[in-house]
């Protein structure tokens, strides 16, 4: 790999092919076993990120929109399958790396071609070795007591992204409604008055004939006007609300394992 990437940026993060097409986000890293550096990523694709395939980290570098791949997206979907949930064999590995055309690592080769190069290796060191070093005699190392392995196991990390979960739009439109209002109007009417004729009338001569007297009547009708009063005032505003909410994974762990010369096991006190 071109640059050292660290497991805890490749989690959840997005996988770019090398044509920059996005093929999904990474869910668990494999190291490699010998140095120890993130070798595999797994990735969900297929019909509803059915299907879990590996991604090789070869050459694969780190951007702000994810971790760029040299493969391409139809390579990780074709690849073969393999089991996720234990560590890949020497098999497995060289099968994707055949797969992805890549140059097969050391680490990542079948265990039968390791052993032959292992044994031809020994053979071309035969005539070298001294008397006491003859073939088959076992030979004794010894080991300090200051080395020591280490065990490591993965945690959860949790964290917050901010994503668009919708929109609201404030808006107003006009309704028509039939309104009823009660007005007081007032109108004249025509009645007729009686008066005692006085002494005076008696003393004046009245002509007996047709006479006529006129009155105009007045009414007062409703009018209806209209007019625009401001009633409400509405504005949009955001808060922000804090609630928990529980996240899970799966982790891995090493675990230390003793086995003793004559087929006895056992296991520290503390794993």
């Amino acid at each position: 790999m071109a640059t050292t990437l660290r497991p805890e940026e490749l989690v959840d993060n997005s996988v770019v092919d090398a044509e920059g097409r996005k093929i999904g986000r990474v869910g668990t890293v494999y190291l490699s076993d010998e140095s120890r550096e993130p070798e595999w990523v797994t990735v969900r694709t297929g019909l509803f990120g059915q299907k879990e395939s590996f991604v090789p980290l070869q050459g694969a570098h780190v951007e702000s929109d994810g971790v760029h791949v040299v493969v391409s997206k139809h390579q990780v979907s074709d690849a073969p399958r393999a089991d996720t949930d234990s560590d890949l064999s020497g098999e497995e590995s060289a099968q994707l790396y055949r797969h992805y055309n890549l140059p097969t690592p050391r680490s990542a080769m079948p265990e039968e071609s390791t052993r032959e190069q292992e044994a031809g290796a020994a053979a071309g060191t035969m005539g070298e070795r001294g008397p006491t070093e003859q073939a088959g005699m076992p030979t004794t190392t010894e080991t300090s007591e200051d080395e020591s392995m280490v065990r490591s196991e993965e945690r959860l990390r949790a964290g917050t992204e901010n994503v668009e979960t919708g929109r609201v739009r404030l808006r107003k439109y006009v309704v028509t409604e039939e309104q009823q209002m009660t007005v007081p109007v007032t109108h004249e009417e025509v009645r007729i008055e009686r008066e005692p004729i006085t002494e005076a009338d008696r003393g004046t001569t009245h002509d007996i004939g047709e006479e006529e007297q006129e009155v105009t009547l007045h009414r007062e009708e409703a009018r209806v006007t209209k007019e625009n009063v401001p009633v409400e005032k509405v504005r949009l505003g955001k808060e922000t609300v804090t609630e928990e909410e529980t996240v899970a994974g799966e982790v891995r762990k090493e675990k230390f394992d003793i086995e003793e010369e004559g087929g006895r096991r056992g296991k520290p006190g503390q794993t």
